[in-house]
């Protein structure tokens, strides 16, 4: 189960969110030719990606930003470039174009050393910018709880989209996050789940004083906890052919 899409367009054209994709795409397919030179590609991690040795050090504090814009592979970059998607143009639409982009790379840094206190003896390379994205939907959670978000669910055979609130995939891929990290082994790499964690609740803190701005609870009874917009729509029925066994 995963999401999809959102029904909420912004209001104004985001230009940090296009630029932030355009950004990481960009710098991923400029890295292609060296994937497959691995000392060169274990150099350039070495400069670039984040490692909490490194970083418990006070060296190489640069790569807690650098980090940000770095991908392992195709699915990894098209899994956070989708979430970005989906849950960024109405952040930036509240925020402004500049204030927007400082709470991205802010909340990027912070799921960065929330990573490093996690597993603070790890040498091994953190890269991507899901820890960002991560505070981006902690952002969209204050501001736009109820926002009908499309989700598939692939279940075997069974394919179906439907919308559901968005507080309720949010929280649930927070779960996912803060389970995860309890298993996860220091020092074995895989998935940073307190990097999201952290950024998650890195955007939510950050985004209360614009919450309060909007007004607060006043902002949510007045949108019905959705973004100040025309909702979107689609054709229905919103779902995928359903396969059946013969």
């Amino acid at each position: 189960m995963f999401p999809i899409r959102d029904h909420n367009p912004s209001g104004r054209i985001p230009y940090v969110t296009y630029a932030l994709m355009a950004a990481n795409i960009g710098i991923f397919l400029s890295m292609l030719p060296m994937s497959q030179d691995e000392q060169a590609l274990h150099l350039f991690y070495y400069d670039w990606a984040l490692l909490p040795r490194r970083i418990i050090a006070s060296d190489g504090l640069g790569a807690l930003l650098t980090s940000q814009f770095l991908h392992a592979g195709w699915l990894h970059l098209a899994g956070n470039m989708l979430f970005l998607w989906i849950f960024g143009d109405n952040v930036e639409d509240e925020m402004g174009h500049l204030p927007y982009l400082g709470f991205y790379l802010i909340t990027g840094v912070l799921s960065g050393l929330a990573h490093v206190a996690a597993d603070p003896t790890s040498f091994v390379p953190t890269v991507g910018a899901s820890g960002a994205i991560a505070g981006v939907m902690g952002g969209y959670l204050l501001l736009f709880p109820k926002a009908k978000v499309d989700i598939l669910l692939v279940f075997v055979i069974f394919f179906r989209i439907f919308p559901i609130p968005a507080w309720t995939i949010l929280m649930l891929w927070f779960g996912m996050q803060f389970i995860g990290g309890l298993g996860t082994v220091p020092g074995t790499g895989g998935v940073a789940y307190w990097a999201h964690a952290g950024g998650f609740i890195a955007g939510v803190l950050l985004t209360v004083p614009v919450w309060l701005r909007l007004g607060g609870r006043a902002f949510w009874q007045a949108t019905h906890g959705h973004p100040p917009h025309p909702p979107a729509t689609y054709p229905l029925p919103s779902s995928l052919p359903k396969v059946k066994r013969k």
